[in-house]
């Protein structure tokens, strides 16, 4: 861990640092008008993006949890081998980067176990962390959690406790807590980072959001998350979000084109302030350090008590 952090944010835990390992086009937003059939009709720019944040990580001396597309992990095995030589933590996102809600449970059942052999293989290692694609764990696919229990997942970071016309289930935790699922598995939920500002909940995990506001909000938020550091957070990126430089897609709408091109061009400088201000190691390393005391059923979850 770096020891310069700023005064302002006293280092006294440990943050999640997660990066969601897809390439530009293979972004919920741009589903409509990119079919993953024509993925590989498009440069790849994953391999150079995640190199960068690598290297970055290793300058700040920061474990990280890399979530890898298995689609990704199939084409790049060895950039999934240098993330896990380098000591950094490697976890699923699944394979092909489709919302969890519009699939069956056979479809997710078999395309979650192919990700996580792919995954094993490569890394010769057990994967035992989870995160779906756009956080599309909602009420609608609780039914997602029994399946990662019965392929040997023991936690997950899916859920969103916000209101978002894609994901989030607004009322659940809103720190680390335990599911029991419906198979009897427990599963520890490493949820996306919220800010309570004025009684509502303000998502403060990273991603577009990070892009969008000011840092200085950015920092602010994650901070009051986090109860001025007494309680750790999840932050998360893409690789694709550190490069302004990649193609762009025609036909995907304002609202994706103002999701996915904003501010590209400062977040790297934001991240690497973000590494300043707060400590920040794996996923694991970060739970290591926390005692979970909030234990839920998955009917809990899904009638909001």
């Amino acid at each position: 861990m770096t020891d310069n952090k700023n005064a302002e944010y006293p280092s006294t835990i440990t943050h999640a640092m997660t990066i969601d390992v897809e390439d530009y086009y293979q972004v919920s937003a741009f589903g409509k008008v990119i079919s993953p059939d024509q993925w590989e009709q498009w440069p790849s720019r994953v391999v150079n993006n995640t190199e960068k944040l690598l290297s970055l990580f290793d300058q700040k001396n920061i474990k990280a949890t890399f979530f890898v597309l298995g689609w990704v992990a199939e084409r790049h095995p060895e950039l999934i081998q240098a993330i896990h030589q380098q000591g950094h933590e490697v976890a699923s996102h699944g394979y092909s980067h489709q919302l969890i809600y519009q699939q069956t449970p056979e479809v997710f059942r078999e395309e979650t176990a192919k990700s996580k052999q792919i995954l094993e293989d490569i890394i010769q290692t057990p994967v035992t962390g989870y995160r779906a694609a756009s956080y599309s764990i909602t009420r609608q696919s609780l039914w997602a959690l029994d399946i990662l229990g019965d392929l040997g997942f023991t936690w997950d970071s899916s859920i969103f406790p916000v209101h978002h016309d894609r994901y989030g289930i607004p009322d659940s935790p809103r720190e680390p807590y335990q599911i029991i699922t419906t198979n009897g598995h427990s599963i520890t939920e490493f949820p996306l980072t919220t800010a309570k500002v004025l009684g509502q909940s303000i998502p403060a995990a990273g991603g577009g959001y990070f892009r969008q506001y000011p840092y200085q909000l950015s920092r602010w938020l994650f901070d009051r998350a986090s109860l001025n550091q007494s309680r750790p957070q999840m932050f998360y990126l893409h690789p694709w979000e550190i490069d302004p430089e990649q193609p762009k897609i025609p036909g995907a709408g304002w609202l994706s084109n103002f999701r996915h091109y904003t501010n590209l061009h400062r977040c790297q400088a934001r991240l690497e302030q973000l590494l300043e201000d707060f400590n920040f190691s794996s996923v694991s390393n970060s739970l290591s350090q926390t005692t979970i005391s909030t234990t839920k059923e998955l009917d809990q979850l899904n009638h909001g008590s």
